[in-house]
């Protein structure tokens, strides 16, 4: 670089903006936006634990009687209610997501443009079945009288935790859906192949934002494990 490209260079404390929105390795050979990710990540985790820590000590220190999970989100099927029927197809179809995005992954960096985006369409078809699923369940129990200040099941302030915790869940998920019908359309149409640059960045798109999306939604899939044991089996 040239002493007339240098002086043209931010100086002092802008030239840290400008160096880290150029530097993609800034980490070590970690790229920009996957050190991103993981601060994004443990931001997220601090908010989950937050919730999940509020959830038992309000269910701890309730004189009230704690509604049973196992009666509270049985299904009936074929006229015997099942116990958490619907919870456990819910949490096999997010698991089973993140092996489809893990698979995701490893055809985007063997550059397979066809498997690639097919195994992202199946992952955002997970994550749709699950958010659908979810929006069944708080009807169900918007229909049986639950509301987020009263529960004819027992402590009134387990519909403000349910709400609450599963509401800020099926955001993330949600949002990882939206995202994974953009990257499947971007991998079809072949801009990481291309390099062509991405809506929001002046950086040229590659595969590794397949892998960047790939530990947002296994963090999901991580939070919902918690959940699941948390606020359903305890």
């Amino acid at each position: 670089m040239d002493q007339s490209t240098l002086d043209k260079l931010p100086k002092g404390f802008k030239s840290i903006g400008s160096d880290f929105g150029t530097d993609q390795t800034a980490f070590k050979g970690v790229q920009w936006g996957k050190a991103m990710m993981w601060i994004f990540l443990l931001s997220d985790t601090f908010i989950f634990s937050c919730f999940l820590i509020s959830y038992m000590k309000g269910r701890a220190s309730t004189v009230v009687e704690w509604p049973n999970p196992s009666e509270v989100f049985a299904l009936d099927f074929m006229g015997v209610p099942v116990p958490l029927l619907l919870i456990a197809i819910m949490t096999f179809v997010l698991i089973t997501s993140s092996g489809t995005m893990a698979l995701a992954v490893k055809y985007g960096y063997e550059k397979n443009k066809k498997m690639c985006g097919w195994f992202i369409v199946f992952t955002a078809l997970g994550g749709l079945t699950f958010v659908g699923m979810q929006a069944f369940e708080w009807s169900k129990l918007i229909h049986e009288g639950v509301r987020p200040w009263e529960n004819p099941f027992g402590a009134p302030q387990f519909g403000s935790f349910f709400f609450m915790i599963t509401g800020f869940h099926g955001t993330h998920v949600s949002i990882g859906v939206i995202f994974l019908f953009i990257f499947a359309r971007k991998v079809f149409r072949g801009d990481f192949d291309k390099g062509k640059r991405g809506y929001f960045t002046t950086m040229k798109s590659d595969y590794v934002a397949i892998e960047i999306l790939g530990l947002y939604w296994h963090f999901v899939d991580l939070v919902w494990v918690f959940i699941f044991a948390f606020f359903y089996l305890w």
